[in-house]
């Protein structure tokens, strides 16, 4: 490709919007446009990057023995309310109606559809194991639409469903699916780990997300350098003892605590209660009701292990104008031991199982009470883990203290199991001629996220360094006099056509710009390998060949297009290599 027959329309300043260092990179060397809050337009070599993306994926997917469909983006509303995720799921729908005024929605991914199809097409065990998956536009309805590419309604996603006969299937199943994501991060040039994961609104039992290190990312996770052990802090646990037993005290006791309101209050002079021995009671809207949640006074609620742990759907904190009426109390003096409606459940954290002699609200403004014990004096419905994990914690495997770090999540797998095959239909006759649901998986690879990623763990000041697996162009070519009867642009012209003719991807710069125009411009939009032909070095019968984020090199012209593949060939993550690294075959 030459240069002014494309369009890189580089900048020298990013848009005042663009948030994070990738966001504005994708920005400044030309690679997309913004056309609303959370929708771009891809530019030329935007999208050359992001099909080399999608072309890593569909190998890798072919080679795992995935096959590729292509399902509809416009849904009926009626597989969504037969799955029962019409209602779970409306918060990122985006809807529409026909004509005659029937509701579509646009779909924010296929376990629907894919079921459907699975319903009416498979019927017989001779048929399984199958694993369909597209390449796909998606769309959902982001309120906050932020960090460009990184949260979207509308993005490119990879989304594969396996179908099995037994649990032991869909085990193999999605062992095959988390090589083959090992290979796809690897092989796109990013350092990707896999940690446990919430199954949230998609459901499922069994989940990993893969995850990209970096400070900006929206995931934190918990990670254990002694035994591998690594989690979203949304699922990650440690390995904390309980709340340590005192012996029984006597009756609970009833004392003013005027003014006092948080946890740090009751912790300083004159009630010196430490925080550990407080029990911190919260009121949340649960599905429309109101439900109590007990944790220790120096823990945080996770309120994503709540939702895994109770069912709930639709959960967000109570207002003081409805817990007022409920328990006869603000926000401050609230506690599970008196006055508590019967039809109130009341959930309490694991670490509380066996508590006493703690410290809890009154139900009435300005009073505690002490010599609390968590299963004598409280009516407890539940006990899960409900906390957040904290940085220093010791890893409930090994001891050794965990780590928290920021992440992007790139790609996420999960085993479903029988959820949407039975509300759907898809079953299958087994050997013995029984029907049986079909024992299901799904794996989605952001594939416009995976995109931004590379460009977040890849740059520097001058801009992006792409991997040579999924740069837009590999090799660009400056000529510093782009005058047609100019030796420089005559030998430039003459590598273009034998590097084309090679398999090489290159990107020839005839525009008539000052050179370090140019090569503020290559760097920018992260060409890997850069060769320039100018007067004084080819006066000694040499070009100048640079490697994105390297130092010059000056090579004889008659070995440079030689030196130029051999730098392909020698770079990048070796694909077997990888394969055998991840157990794959």
């Amino acid at each position: 490709m030459k240069w002014t027959k494309t369009l890189i329309p580089t900048l020298r300043e990013a848009p005042s919007d663009a948030e994070i260092l990738s966001h504005k990179l994708l920005l400044r060397a030309g690679l997309i446009r913004k056309l609303a809050g959370g929708v771009y337009t891809f530019l030329p070599i935007g999208l050359r990057a992001l099909r080399k993306v999608e072309q890593i994926i569909r190998e890798e997917m072919d080679r795992a023995g995935a096959i590729e469909v292509l399902m509809p983006a416009l849904q009926p509303r009626e597989i969504w309310e037969q799955s029962g995720r019409a209602e779970t799921a409306r918060d990122v729908l985006f809807k529409v109606k026909d004509g005659s005024g029937r509701e579509w929605f646009l779909s924010p991914t296929a376990e629907e559809v894919i079921t459907t199809l699975a319903a009416n097409e498979i019927n017989s065990y001779r048929q399984l194991p199958k694993n369909f998956y597209q390449v796909s536009t998606k769309f959902r309805d982001e309120i906050r639409p932020r960090f460009g590419l990184m949260r979207a309604k509308e993005f490119i996603m990879k989304d594969a469903y396996s179908f099995d006969t037994t649990d032991e299937g869909a085990m193999a199943s999605y062992r095959k699916m988390y090589d083959a994501y090992r290979r796809i991060f690897a092989r796109c040039g990013l350092k990707a780990f896999p940690v446990e994961a919430d199954t949230g609104v998609i459901g499922g039992n069994y989940s990993h997300e893969f995850m990209i290190p970096a400070d900006t990312g929206e995931n934190e996770v918990a990670f254990c350098e002694g035994c591998g052990y690594a989690a979203n802090v949304e699922k990650a646990t440690s390995g904390l003892p309980k709340t340590a037993a005192r012996e029984v005290g006597g009756a609970i006791e009833k004392f003013a605590t005027p003014g006092v309101a948080t946890i740090e209050a009751l912790a300083k002079a004159p009630y010196s209660v430490p925080a550990n021995r407080q029990v911190k009671t919260l009121v949340y809207i649960a599905d429309s009701k109101p439900v109590l949640i007990l944790i220790r006074g120096d823990d945080q609620l996770n309120e994503t292990k709540f939702m895994a742990r109770t069912g709930a759907v639709a959960v967000r904190p109570a207002t003081p104008e409805e817990i007022q009426p409920l328990l006869g109390a603000k926000p401050g003096s609230l506690g599970a031991v008196l006055n508590v409606p019967a039809e109130v459940t009341v959930y309490a954290d694991q670490r509380l199982q066996g508590a006493n002699d703690m410290t809890t609200g009154a139900n009435e403004d300005g009073f505690h009470l002490k010599n609390v014990s968590l299963e004598r004096d409280i009516r407890v419905t539940a006990w899960f883990d409900l906390r957040t994990v904290r940085a220093g914690e010791p890893c409930g495997t090994c001891g050794k203290p965990l780590k928290i770090r920021r992440a992007i999540e790139v790609g996420h797998v999960f085993k479903l199991g029988t959820k949407y095959s039975e509300k759907l239909n898809a079953t299958f006759l087994d050997e013995a001629g029984a029907r049986k649901p079909a024992v299901m998986g799904c794996y989605g690879i952001g594939v416009t996220r995976t995109l931004q990623a590379i460009i977040e763990q890849g740059n520097d000041a001058d801009g992006i360094i792409w991997p040579l697996s999924v740069a837009p162009y590999q090799v660009c070519l400056t000529p510093l006099n782009v005058a047609p009867e100019n030796e420089g642009m005559k030998l430039a012209e003459q590598f273009y056509a034998e590097l084309s003719a090679a398999g090489v991807d290159v990107i020839l710069d005839d525009r008539d710009e000052r050179p370090g125009v140019k090569f503020k411009d290559a760097d920018l939009a992260g060409f890997p390998i850069r060769i320039a032909f100018g007067d004084k070095s080819l006066a000694k019968g040499e070009v100048e060949l640079k490697p994105r984020g390297g130092a010059i090199q000056f090579v004889k012209i008659t070995e440079a297009v030689a030196a130029v593949k051999t730098l392909i060939a020698n770079s990048g993550p070796k694909v077997e290599a990888i394969i055998s690294a991840a157990g794959g075959k």
